[in-house]
């Protein structure tokens, strides 16, 4: 439900929509829905609506050369005034300023798509490149796409592949401070072209490296050219667990944005995501004559 809300948004950032549209459009009363919203993704509509109408309001300012004022009424703003003083809160200076320090034009190494290139000696803080072949993809940071803030990280395949190939963009980290504990990843994707499938995946192992919990999205892949929403992935933290890994996984050809990560322990209720990595041991030998 939240996700068909958020596409819904996406589809419709360009008109006069706030909590009883996004409600009516759910068949849920604006009360039920604001505490649903909320729970969800972190924040009430409003806000979703205003941070997302910031984000263009960014990109607007950096990449194109209209007015302030033109950019303030396309947000939905009745003023220039009231423009300003909503995106000072969001990005701590006015948008006359925050044009002038983040102008796409001054950025060095930037491709064509507008986004910061990282080949493999490069990194994007905390994040690397693996995959079974991560030599066909790029990924980086791209300010000229934005879910909330200045920028987000993208992934992309840039040479011609065969269908099983893949990469992702991840990070890992010790599981001391989550054993015991049931968590959510959620993060918002975009993408364009994938013709294979993405998703966000994460993977709890113990020390000898067995897999304890995991999930990829497989079974509800992300595919073609999708507007930003929002996926998660409720694991497990067993006891014995040592290190948790997640990123986002692209298969095949296309381009994959990512933005707006979220972790958070939730309630042993919440129903998880975990995919089977085991499968039943039988108790005896069977089907010796191969007659069945």
């Amino acid at each position: 439900m939240i996700q068909q809300s958020l596409y819904f948004i996406e589809t419709h950032l360009d008109e006069d929509i706030g909590l009883e549209e996004v409600a009516s459009e759910a068949l849920l009363s604006p009360y039920h829905y604001h505490r649903v919203f909320r729970n969800e993704v972190g924040m009430t509509v409003v806000d979703y609506i205003r941070n997302r109408r910031m984000s263009y309001a960014s990109v607007a300012l950096r990449s194109t050369d209209a007015g302030i004022l033109d950019i303030s009424l396309a947000c939905g703003f009745e003023s220039q005034e009231a423009f300003t003083r909503a995106f000072r809160k969001i990005y701590g200076m006015p948008p006359g300023r925050f044009r002038k320090l983040f102008d796409l034009k001054v950025f060095t190494g930037k491709t064509r798509g507008g986004e910061l290139h990282m080949d493999q000696k490069s990194t994007v803080k905390g994040w690397m490149l693996t995959g079974s072949h991560p030599q066909s993809y790029e990924m980086g940071i791209d300010p000229a796409e934005v879910h909330q803030g200045k920028a987000s990280g993208y992934l992309k395949a840039v040479t011609p592949m065969e269908s099983n190939e893949f990469a992702t963009m991840m990070q890992q980290f010790k599981a001391d401070k989550y054993v015991g504990k049931r968590m959510k990843l959620s993060g918002f994707v975009k993408t364009e072209r994938v013709d294979g499938f993405c998703g966000l995946w994460m993977r709890v192992d113990n020390n000898v490296q067995d897999v304890l919990q995991f999930d990829n999205m497989h079974d509800r892949p992300i595919t073609g050219t999708q507007p930003w929403n929002q996926y998660s992935i409720v694991l497990d933290v067993p006891e014995d667990s040592a290190v948790i890994s997640f990123g986002v996984i692209l298969n095949g050809k296309g381009k994959v944005w990512v933005d707006s990560f979220r972790f958070e322990e939730v309630d042993p209720n919440t129903p998880l995501t975990h995919m089977a990595t085991e499968y039943e041991m039988a108790d005896e030998p069977m089907n010796l004559s191969f007659e069945e």
